[in-house]
């Protein structure tokens, strides 16, 4: 199996390995992750380049020798930002001064390094860089060329985590500090004119005490203030946007805005330059737009931490310290120091801190927030123990056998992060629709205006003025920039919750469209190793008794048979004694005598030459053949004694699992290496539909292939260790995982729990988050299809319906709002085969 290499502490990508993810600042819409994605992609050296608004990152790849801060010059000259990140080293070796100015010297010439500051005295680097340009790797290995040993001082993941939850947090604290400040000097403006025009009483307190002019001066001065703070936002972005011929949402506001304002100053201060009647101001309608966009916005910030909680809480399962055994003594160390081969305390109701194997105690040990399966499992001497499981009972002692990107969590968390930053093909539509957006809203604000100007009634200035405004604000392509990537956090995230990863983002969309599940027997409908199924002692013959003489013999033999009769008698805690005289008869079966009685095991014929009649076993026999078993029979001291059946069972919940596939419409196939007869019984037994028999592990591709004859969408199941060449040929490989490697590079999807109800609900959560995407294109594409020509006025010639610039403002904000929220329901998403805790 192979195993996934994390690109660096962090697990944000490493430029050497020909890839890199970038966070993105500055942008606000769709229109802007298109421009961003269309600038990176057109760097020199850059293969493919995806953004995803939701996360704010961009995922790229390389066709060569990776250049970073080509990558980084692109998204600056594109009007963005980098965001930026501080990292911590501690550094061996230092001396003296010139061991600083060198140290220094070595990281700032790292592409993407802004600041490296060292101390001497307590011998640490803090170095501020553009995050996901530079890995840790990158400054530990240049500090080490200078001629200094490093390691990095934080945690592997909850340091770059935080960091980024504290840039988001600033920001969200920033949106909710302009909103307030916009709402403070925006209300007197709204109620001096909006109130003079909707409440009598208002108009007559206004005109008698302010006077009309004076109130303007007022709406003139408070709506200044906004626009030159909490509103400067929207222009810093927009208007370089718009004069680099790349407008995008903050164009639009600017634009808006600034259009209602520039007229109402004219009117405020020269309105004798305006047609006669058209001296009007629409302060309020500036200051209650920056009011209204910066709530969505603050909305929007909220909705989105919340679509990443996913990884939050993965990263949070993680403790903080570890305690190891040093020097013959329990000493509580940051989890960073913790290293490969220390041994490690886990006291009840403790966080497990890394991947390991327990060498001494035994407890219960909870995996549910790793696997989604929420009964205990038991370890004991020799288990493998999981980094952010929670230990139920028992204290133990484990050696840890992998730290930092190299743990189970760390490889989940990339997984997962991988996933939902990937682009769904339904995705292609929308980026073609949202890069030409813009300036094709632009266009039909110029085209209402001028329509106004020219054949709208008097006074026509000031109907096409507010109608373009309205055209300029009502249009969001916000809402179709985060309907497909949104859906696509929530679900993986929730997915992850149940034990499922999906490695390729690509793969959600694939597996709503599979009509054909296709199951590996071996290890996936069933166990994956033999046990003792079934063991009918003949009449006179104790079945205990039985089974222990049968083990004494077995115990002599290597064959995974054997092993199965002997550990079914350790589990019954029967004494197996010492077998003397072993014969082995290749093809019959085995003799040798324990405690002074013969025991002879094997088959019917082996039976036939010891002389004995095996037909008063032939109900049982066909029973256990109808049920896809091997029968063995054994005699004692020349007596038939009993029946063996020895087989790989089948999983206690594949019947369950079956029964769901069907209940979605899909048909079920089974590929196996058995003979046809055994092949058929299974599937009699389970209900599957088709069989694929008596195939070689080279064979499961063309299996496939006959699968899909006729069209249908294959997704193969197996374990992912021999099935690498069918889960790659399959339209969606699932790979069942084992719990301590997840990596599975040939899968689409990995099942970390090891059973087929992943499966199921894997399938019933990809429809859903799919109808989620399509609900949110739906109403983002209708949102503008129908508001737009509402705001330019198309109802008016029929019922004189016209829309406020404050209305459109409103609507926008409520369209990015309702997208978010019907993402954030698959939160909610009820697993189709919820395990029960027993």
């Amino acid at each position: 199996m192979a195993s996934a290499v994390l690109p660096d502490a962090y697990g944000r990508g490493d430029p050497s390995n020909g890839a890199l993810s970038l966070p993105i600042k500055g942008m606000t819409c769709a229109s802007c992750a298109a421009r961003v994605e269309r600038a990176l992609n057109a760097a020199p050296g850059v293969r493919t380049a995806v953004v995803n608004l939701a996360t704010e990152r961009a995922q790229v790849t390389f066709s060569g020798v990776p250049d970073p801060q080509a990558v980084a010059d692109a998204v600056v000259k594109a009007g963005y930002a980098l965001a930026e990140e501080n990292s911590a080293l501690t550094i061996h070796g230092m001396t003296c001064a010139s061991c600083v100015g060198r140290v220094e010297k070595a990281l700032r010439q790292l592409p993407g390094v802004v600041q490296a500051d060292v101390n001497l005295a307590t011998e640490r680097v803090q170095v501020r860089h553009l995050a996901g340009v530079v890995s840790l790797g990158q400054l530990a290995g240049a500090i080490e060329k200078a001629g200094y040993r490093a390691h990095p001082v934080m945690d592997a993941h909850a340091g770059a985590e935080d960091q980024q939850a504290a840039r988001r947090e600033t920001e969200a604290a920033g949106l909710r500090r302009s909103l307030w400040l916009a709402a403070v000097l925006g209300l007197p403006v709204f109620v001096l004119e909006m109130g003079s025009h909707l409440v009598p009483s208002v108009h007559h307190w206004v005109m008698h005490t302010l006077g009309q002019q004076t109130s303007w001066y007022l709406q003139f001065a408070l709506a200044t203030l906004v626009l030159l703070g909490p509103g400067l936002r929207f222009f810093r972005a927009g208007v370089p946007a718009l004069l680099r011929g790349g407008p995008d949402m903050n164009s639009l506001v600017s634009l808006g805005t600034s259009a209602a304002y520039a007229y109402s100053v004219v009117a405020t201060f020269a309105p004798q330059v305006l047609p006669p009647g058209t001296a009007n101001v629409y302060f309020e309608a500036a200051v209650v737009i920056v009011a209204l966009i910066l709530l969505g916005r603050t909305l929007e910030a909220r909705a989105k931490g919340r679509t990443s909680q996913a990884i939050k809480r993965l990263v949070g399962l993680q403790p903080r310290t570890a305690r190891v055994e040093r020097d013959g003594a329990s000493v509580e160390i940051p989890l960073g120091q913790v290293v490969a081969g220390d041994v490690v305390s886990v006291r009840p109701g403790e966080k497990v801190p890394v991947d390991g194997e327990v060498v001494e105690g035994a407890s219960w040990v909870d995996e549910s927030m790793i696997t989604g399966e929420p009964a205990p499992v038991s370890k004991g001497v020799g288990a493998r123990v999981v980094g952010g499981t929670l230990n139920r009972t028992g204290a133990f002692r484990f050696r840890v056998t992998r730290v930092g990107a190299d743990t189970v969590l760390a490889q989940i968390i990339r997984l997962v992060e991988q996933a939902q930053g990937s682009k769904l093909p339904i995705q292609a539509l929308v980026d073609k629709v949202t890069l030409w957006f813009v300036p094709a809203v632009m266009a039909a604000a110029a085209l209402t205006f001028v329509a106004w100007l020219v054949f709208g009634p008097s006074p026509a200035l000031t109907f096409a003025l507010v109608n373009a405004v309205a055209v300029l604000i009502i249009a969001c392509p916000c809402a179709m920039g985060l309907a497909t990537p949104t859906s696509i956090m929530v679900g993986t995230g929730r997915a992850a919750e149940l034990g499922v990863l999906f490695r390729k983002g690509e793969a959600l969309q694939a597996l709503r469209d599979v009509s054909v599940v296709a199951l590996d027997k071996t290890g996936t409908l069933t166990k994956g190793h033999p046990e003792l199924t079934d063991l009918v002692p003949a009449a006179g013959f104790d079945h205990d008794r039985v089974l222990a003489l049968v083990a004494a013999v077995e115990s002599r033999s290597e064959h995974p048979v054997a092993e199965a009769i002997v550990a079914a008698a350790t589990r019954h805690g029967l004494a197996v004694g010492a077998a003397e005289g072993f014969d082995a008869t290749p093809g019959f079966g085995v003799t040798a005598t324990v405690d002074g009685q013969q025991v002879a095991v094997g088959a019917d014929r082996f039976m036939a030459r010891l002389g004995l009649d095996a037909s008063v076993f032939l109900p049982v026999a066909q029973r256990l053949g109808a049920e896809g078993k091997s029968p063995l029979y054994a005699a004692i001291d020349g007596r038939l004694a009993a029946i063996i059946a020895v087989a790989d069972p089948i999983r206690d919940t594949t019947p369950e699992a079956i029964k769901a596939l069907h209940a979605l419409g899909l048909r079920v196939a089974m590929i196996t290496g058995d003979n046809a007869a055994t092949a058929a019984a299974i599937a009699r037994q389970l209900g599957i539909d088709d069989v694929a028999a008596e195939v070689l592990p080279d064979g499961k591709v063309a299996a496939l292939k006959r699968f899909r004859a006729d069209g249908a969408r294959v997704a193969f199941v197996g374990d992912g260790i021999n099935d690498a060449p069918a889960l790659a040929e399959a339209d969606v490989g699932l790979a069942i995982g084992t719990g301590t490697d997840v990596a599975i590079e040939a899968a689409d999807v990995v099942l970390m729990a090891g059973d087929l109800r992943g499966v199921v609900n894997a399938i019933a959560l990809s429809r859903s988050t799919l109808r989620n995407i399509k609900q949110n294109l739906f109403w983002a594409f209708a949102y503008n299809a129908v508001l737009i020509p509402v705001a330019a006025g198309v109802l008016y010639p029929f019922n004189g319906t016209l829309m406020s610039p404050v209305f459109a403002a409103a609507a926008m904000a409520v369209s990015s709002i309702f997208v978010l929220v019907n993402a954030l329901r698959l939160k909610r998403f009820r697993a189709p085969l919820a395990r029960a805790p027993y």
